[in-house]
C-alpha cells in the first residue's frame, strides 16, 4: 500500500494543532496497524464466543432442572455484578499462574494460554450472562400456544428449545442482543490492561513516546466508532431479514 500521501496529510494537520507524525515512522505506524488488526480480531472471536455461552446458559436458565438452573444462575449474579476488569485481573493474574503451575510440575513448560486468549474467554464469558437474560426473556415470551402446538407434533424438551424456542427468542432479543454486541466491541478495550497488543496498547506505546495523545485518542474513537456502527448496521438487517410478517397481530 502507498503512503506516499502521509507527509502531505502530516504537514496538512499539523497548522490545527494536531500531531501525527508517528504515520511517518515505519515502526509506529506498522505497530498502530497491528493494533487495528488485533482488536479487529478480538471482536471477530468474541461475538460468536459470547453468543454461543450466551445460548448455553439460557438453556441451563430455563431448562426447569435445579442442578442445571441454580449454577448457571449463581454465575450470571457473579459475572453480571464484578467489574470486566476485575474479573480479566483475577483470570490472568490468579488462574492463569495457577494454571502455569500445574503445567510446569507435569513438564509442560509453556502456557498455551496466552493473554490474547485470557481476553476472549473473560470478555465472552462477561457478556455471555447479558445475551442469556436477553434470551431467557424471548423464551418465556413465546406464547404458550406455541409451545402446547410444538408438544401434540411429538417434540421433545430439547428439540422444543432448538427449533422453537430459541428461533423466536432470538427475534424477541435481538434489539438487546444489538446493544450487548456493541458494548462487547468497546469493551475488548481491557485487552490493553494485560498487554495484549490492541489498538489501545499501541496506542499508549506510542503516545507515552510523542506525547500525542489527544491525536491517538481521535483515531481510537474513531476506529470503536466504525466497528460499534457496522454492528448496528449488520443487527436492523437482521432485524428485518428476520420479522415475522403479522405475528403477534
Amino acid at each position: 500500500m502507498s503512503v506516499d500521501f502521509l507527509p502531505g496529510l502530516v504537514a496538512a494537520l499539523k497548522p490545527l494543532g494536531l500531531n501525527y507524525a508517528f504515520l511517518l515512522d515505519v515502526g509506529e505506524r506498522q505497530a498502530f496497524i497491528r493494533g487495528l488488526g488485533v482488536t479487529l480480531q478480538l471482536c471477530l472471536l468474541t461475538i460468536p464466543c459470547s453468543l454461543a455461552a450466551g445460548v448455553a446458559i439460557a438453556a441451563a436458565l430455563t431448562s426447569g432442572r435445579p442442578w442445571l438452573a441454580q449454577p448457571a444462575r449463581a454465575f450470571v449474579e457473579v459475572t453480571r455484578n464484578t467489574p470486566t476488569l476485575v474479573q480479566l485481573y483475577c483470570a490472568f493474574l490468579v488462574l492463569n499462574m495457577l494454571i502455569s503451575q500445574q503445567l510446569k510440575s507435569v513438564g509442560v513448560m509453556a502456557n498455551p494460554l496466552t493473554p490474547f486468549v485470557w481476553v476472549v474467554m473473560v470478555v465472552s464469558l462477561h457478556k455471555a450472562v447479558f445475551h442469556a437474560e436477553a434470551l431467557r426473556a424471548g423464551i418465556e415470551a413465546v406464547p404458550r400456544t406455541t409451545l402446547e402446538a410444538a408438544r401434540s407434533l411429538g417434540f421433545s424438551q430439547r428439540q422444543l428449545l432448538a427449533r422453537v424456542e430459541l428461533p423466536l427468542a432470538v427475534r424477541f432479543a435481538l434489539p438487546a442482543l444489538v446493544n450487548n454486541l456493541i458494548d462487547l466491541v468497546k469493551m475488548t478495550a481491557v485487552a490493553s490492561a494485560i498487554a495484549v497488543g490492541d489498538v489501545t496498547y499501541e496506542s499508549i506505546m506510542i503516545w507515552t513516546q510523542r506525547d500525542n495523545v489527544l491525536e491517538l485518542l481521535l483515531l481510537i474513537l474513531l476506529y470503536f466508532g466504525l466497528l460499534t456502527w457496522g454492528v448496528s448496521l449488520l443487527g436492523r438487517w437482521l432485524e428485518q431479514r428476520w420479522r415475522m410478517p403479522g405475528y403477534g397481530q
